[in-house]
C-alpha cells in the first residue's frame, strides 16, 4: 500500500496517509478538523524507501545466497593458494655454513 501526501488548503497542515490505492482520499483535516483536506500529486503509487539500509542484495532468494557463498569459499581457497605459491617461489635456499 502507497503513502500519499495531504496538505489542507485551510490551516496548511501538511501529512503522509498511508492507504490503499483504491481507498477514497482523505478530506477531514486531523489539525482543524475542517473538510479541506487535498491529496498531493506526488510518489503516491510507487514505493518510497526512507532511511538507510535498503540495499539490492537485500532481497535475494536463498539458491543466490548459497551460491554467493559457495562462490566465496573458492575464491578465498584459490588466493590463500596463490599467497603461498608466491611466498614459496620467492624465497631463497639457505647458505650452507662452512
Amino acid at each position: 500500500m502507497p503513502t500519499y501526501d495531504y496538505l489542507c488548503e485551510a490551516c496548511g497542515h501538511e501529512l503522509e496517509i498511508f492507504q490503499g490505492i483504491n481507498d477514497e482520499p482523505e478530506t477531514k483535516c486531523p489539525e482543524c478538523k475542517k473538510k479541506k483536506l487535498k491529496r498531493q500529486f506526488g510518489t503516491g503509487a510507487a514505493i518510497v524507501f526512507k532511511g538507510s539500509g535498503f540495499y539490492q542484495t537485500d532481497y535475494r532468494s536463498e539458491s543466490y545466497k548459497k551460491g554467493a557463498k559457495a562462490d566465496a569459499k573458492k575464491s578465498d581457497s584459490s588466493s590463500k593458494s596463490d599467497k603461498s605459491k608466491s611466498k614459496d617461489s620467492g624465497s631463497k635456499p639457505a647458505k650452507k655454513a662452512d
